[in-house]
């Protein structure tokens, strides 16, 4: 069953975009309305990423830090699906607005998932999560319509996609990750 918040209660830090009712059950995203600002074709793919934040947030709180880096008979840890959803989000987006991706992006990317001795703990990974959602979120309130079947290249190869390509597979790979996750923390808990 899903929390309930007092209607007193402080709103969680990463609620701006999401926090419509205080004192029903929350229904998914997309059952809401509209997100402000986001152009009409593109609301599906805000209303995936804002489920997929809020699905993370509820699954993560209280996980043991001590599991973070574990890989259950042999799956990705949670530390990859925390690190891949902001990585997915910043490349794809990246690509979305017509531009190859930096040094930093693609260090990034090789680091995913590789516990180093500078691995950044939970808490800042949800962090980077959030504030990548954020910055996703604003990049579709900028979107302009006409230019969703505009052609994109992908990687180096610049395989050909387009704006809505991009935006809707960013939108479906964090949710595929945010059900691996949801297994592999369930299993991990257990």
């Amino acid at each position: 069953m899903k929390k309930r918040r007092d209607a007193g209660s402080k709103p969680h830090k990463f609620s701006q975009f999401t926090d419509q009712m205080d004192t029903t059950p929350k229904r998914e995203v997309w059952l809401r309305g509209p997100i402000d600002g986001i152009p009409p074709l593109l609301q599906p793919v805000a209303h995936a990423i804002l489920q997929a934040r809020e699905e993370v947030e509820a699954m993560m709180e209280g996980f043991p830090e001590i599991f973070v880096w574990v890989k259950p008979s042999g799956m990705a840890s949670p530390a990859f699906h925390l690190q891949h959803f902001t990585g997915v989000l910043d490349r794809l987006f990246t690509y979305a607005r017509g531009e190859a991706l930096s040094a930093r992006q693609l260090e990034y990317l090789s680091l995913e998932g590789r516990e180093t001795e500078h691995a950044p703990g939970m808490e800042e990974m949800l962090s980077n999560f959030h504030n990548q959602v954020d910055k996703a979120i604003e990049q579709l309130k900028a979107t302009d319509e006409s230019t969703l079947t505009d052609v994109r290249g992908v990687g180096r190869a610049q395989i050909p996609s387009t704006v809505i390509g991009l935006l809707t597979h960013a939108a479906e790979h964090v949710m595929r990750h945010t059900g691996q996750l949801l297994v592999t923390s369930r299993l991990l808990r257990n």
